[in-house]
């Protein structure tokens, strides 16, 4: 590790621990010139194969171009190749998150390619040609160095998306399963509505999706809990398909979601986009998409699984978000359970002169239970009203 800075600049007595090479300007200012120089002769020294001298912090680094780059160079420092950026003002921008899918990615982006005024791919660290594939189809690729989750991925679309000041940003699967030809239909039904989310639903009239029986089911789950979990009780108002991952939203929400912090790195990003969406007062429609299960390598996790860390994050999220309805009623419910055994158990004592152990157990938990809930109830809610 080589670091070059100027001297007497907090963090320097930090490298040093760290036994980085600190590389200060002579004159006790920072000389950038030479300030560069002798941070290659530093580096040199310290048997790094070169040097690249990147001036533009806002701007990612192409590492595998600088890479070859540098090797086809003959001098030891050069300037960076930049990784490609989405063109300023698109109107209509589809992202795609993508993990090893290079035997799909291709066709994908060809496809969205004739359809939306640009293609992004968020490369997830893929370790087969899915760079190469989608690059090779016309799409802008922004590589992540290693795997983040689909969370993640998303998350680097919004930032894109909001950068390039896209009118519309459209995510899909990069393995097939979303139909590129169903953009417009999202597209139109939010510029008609002036929705800011539109959802890609395999529920809604017109889908032809055909749906296992087990999936089915667990999806049916994850949306009633998800939608409980928003306070979402009418039927009209409620969120059909909660985790589907085809979606477009417009400008308002690509904004506020590329500045959210809270949505996770992994697949329960959906349902955390949700819950961004439903504090904010988003409006959220669906229109009805046939979603294609068989294809080759389609890129899902276990359904047991993806379930059950669904349900996790769901449940972790009403805690923080409604302690009051999630522990506090059912802790003042179970509380008052506990006095009523307790009361059939001295009453029972008095009575026969014989006291029910067994009761005065069931009394003693829920009673115990059910105040500790009804506590820890307050002081989260206490704690969400005063972070707010």
């Amino acid at each position: 590790m080589v670091i070059a800075t100027e001297p007497d600049v907090p963090g320097v007595r930090f490298a040093h621990q760290l036994d980085a090479t600190v590389v200060a300007s002579p004159e006790g200012r920072c000389d950038e010139t030479r300030l560069w120089d002798r941070l290659s002769t530093a580096a040199r020294s310290d048997g790094y194969p070169g040097l690249l001298r990147h001036n533009t912090p806002d701007r990612a680094i192409d590492y595998e171009a600088s890479r070859s780059a540098l090797e086809a160079a003959d001098s030891f420092a050069i300037e960076p190749e930049l990784a490609p950026r989405v063109e300023q003002d698109t109107e209509v921008l589809a992202a795609i998150p993508a993990y090893n899918e290079a035997g799909a990615i291709g066709d994908v982006v060809q496809e969205a390619t004739t359809i939306v005024d640009e293609v992004v791919v968020v490369d997830d660290g893929s370790i087969d040609e899915t760079v190469t594939e989608a690059r090779e189809a016309g799409a802008t690729v922004i590589e992540h160095e290693r795997n983040r989750g689909y969370g993640g991925a998303l998350k680097t679309a919004f930032s894109e998306a909001k950068r390039a000041g896209a009118d519309h940003l459209v995510i899909l699967d990069g393995d097939g399963q979303h139909d590129p030809h169903d953009i417009p239909e999202l597209v139109d039904q939010q510029r008609s509505e002036g929705t800011d989310i539109v959802i890609g639903s395999r529920f809604e009239e017109g889908s032809e999706t055909d749906l296992p029986l087990y999936r089915k089911f667990g999806l049916r789950v994850v949306n009633l809990l998800t939608n409980l979990s928003l306070g979402v009780v009418r039927s009209r108002s409620r969120i059909g398909d909660t985790q589907s991952g085809f979606r477009a939203y417009n400008r308002q929400a690509i904004e506020s979601l590329a500045e959210d912090d809270g949505i996770g790195n992994h697949m329960g990003a959906s349902t955390d986009i949700l819950y961004h969406a439903h504090s904010r007062g988003y409006d959220v429609e669906e229109v009805g998409t046939t979603i294609d299960y068989d294809v080759e390598d389609a890129s899902s996790q276990h359904p047991l699984s993806h379930g059950m860390h669904l349900v996790s994050n769901i449940l972790r999220t009403v805690e923080r978000e409604r302690p009051v309805t999630v522990l506090g009623i059912p802790g003042f419910l179970s509380a008052v359970i506990g006095l009523g055994f307790g009361y059939l158990t001295f009453s029972n004592f008095l009575n026969s002169g014989v006291f029910p152990l067994g009761m005065a157990l069931v009394s003693v938990f829920f009673t115990l239970a059910g105040i500790f809930a009804a506590f820890t109830a307050i002081i989260l809610h206490s704690l969400e009203t005063h972070t707010e």
